[in-house]
């Protein structure tokens, strides 16, 4: 499947995951940090069934790839940020939260831009603008 298409898929799973979840949250009078570990607990167990034949791979790995795996993907995308966006789905209304929670595209092109050597393209550029003026438009009171 084309990198796009998945890219598509993904967006599409989180927008209509971040509704449910909204609705999970004040059905029940869950507290953010119930709502990611319900979510977390569910995603583990899919996880590890769908990875299963892959856990050989783990040691192979090597500890730096595994300690930015733990760093990146559990404490600060896992953690921190599943934290912080369930506490503002929690206290807002999902069209002012998903677009500025959703801007981590922008963070991860800047990331890859200046640590990884991406190139920095006009396209690169005016995408990203455009989504910054898209977000502000969606946004402001």
């Amino acid at each position: 499947m084309k990198p796009e298409l998945l890219a598509l898929l993904t967006a599409i799973a989180w927008g209509v995951g971040g509704f449910f979840e909204k609705k999970g949250l004040h059905l029940g009078n869950l507290s953010p940090q119930m709502g990611i570990t319900i979510r977390t607990a569910v995603a583990l167990i899919i996880l590890a069934a769908v990875s299963f034949p892959e856990w050989k791979t783990i040691p192979q790995a090597g500890p730096k790839a595994l300690l930015m795996m733990v760093i990146g993907g559990g404490v600060v995308a896992g953690s921190v940020g599943m934290l912080c966006y369930y506490m503002a789905i929690k206290g807002a209304p999902l069209t002012r939260v998903m677009p500025i929670a959703f801007t981590s595209p922008l963070f991860g092109a800047l990331m890859g831009i200046l640590f990884n050597g991406e190139p920095l393209t006009f396209k690169t550029v005016a995408g990203m603008l455009l989504t910054v003026a898209g977000i502000v438009v969606l946004t402001i009171g």
